[in-house]
């Protein structure tokens, strides 16, 4: 499946069924086991990326591009916190639900700025660039063309996260697909680390700092790089 293909099933599922679902694990209402798994998986990768930028205690002075912003769970406290946030996704619904929480929490504050936006189309440069949960939905050729493209929007760092690629993980996956359900309409992938890594040094950057979380159902590798 090529990268159109892969694309327009994303913006479809997230604009359409995956929206419900993805905006309740992403929230604090009620949901089923699974999704709250996944809900304490992704937290966990949030609340990593928003330590990493704390402890620097420059926030303030920061411009950052979040990358494939959801509803806004990274977004929304970064700007919080005083930095300088140019956020996007690939589906409106997302966007639209990521505006509405920020007035909801930051009032008019200008701090934010949400548009739609595919990851290939974003433009500009910024102190820091954050793409988390995405790469899972593209092969590795094109999150790599993905990797290449938000690395000329960063100016010193990017931050990545993905699903890496082990035999653990690829059983488990192989043993989900035994059991298809309407919710499984995105393909989920796996990416190797090493590779990962490489197409980060092919593009000037190194790695500082790795975190790895997982729960039942989740599991996400981030990798820090700054340029070198």
């Amino acid at each position: 499946m090529n990268t159109i293909d892969d694309k327009t099933i994303v913006k479809d599922y997230f604009n359409a069924t995956g929206f419900d679902r993805w905006r309740r694990i992403y929230g604090d209402g009620e949901v089923n086991k699974v999704q709250e798994d996944i809900r304490i998986g992704h937290q966990k990768t949030i609340d990593t990326v928003l330590d990493w930028l704390k402890g620097e205690e420059n926030l303030a002075s920061l411009s950052v591009c979040d990358a494939g912003c959801g509803v806004g769970s990274l977004s929304i406290p970064l700007a919080e916190a005083g930095a300088k946030i140019s956020a996007s996704d690939i589906s409106e619904k997302m966007v639209q639900e990521a505006t509405k929480r920020a007035k909801e929490t930051l009032g008019e504050s200008n701090n934010v700025t949400f548009m739609v936006q595919d990851l290939e189309g974003l433009t500009g440069e910024y102190d820091t660039v954050i793409c988390l949960d995405v790469l899972i939905h593209y092969p590795t050729e094109d999150a790599g063309k993905m990797i290449n493209h938000l690395s000329s929007l960063a100016k010193s760092r990017l931050i990545i996260s993905f699903a890496p690629k082990t035999l653990c993980l690829t059983l488990l996956k192989k043993i989900g697909e035994l059991f298809p359900g309407p919710s499984k309409t995105t393909r989920a992938y796996q990416h190797r680390e090493k590779e990962i890594v490489q197409i980060l040094e092919n593009n000037g950057f190194k790695i500082q700092r790795k975190a790895m979380n997982s729960t039942r159902f989740y599991y996400s590798r981030i990798l820090e790089a700054t340029r070198n």
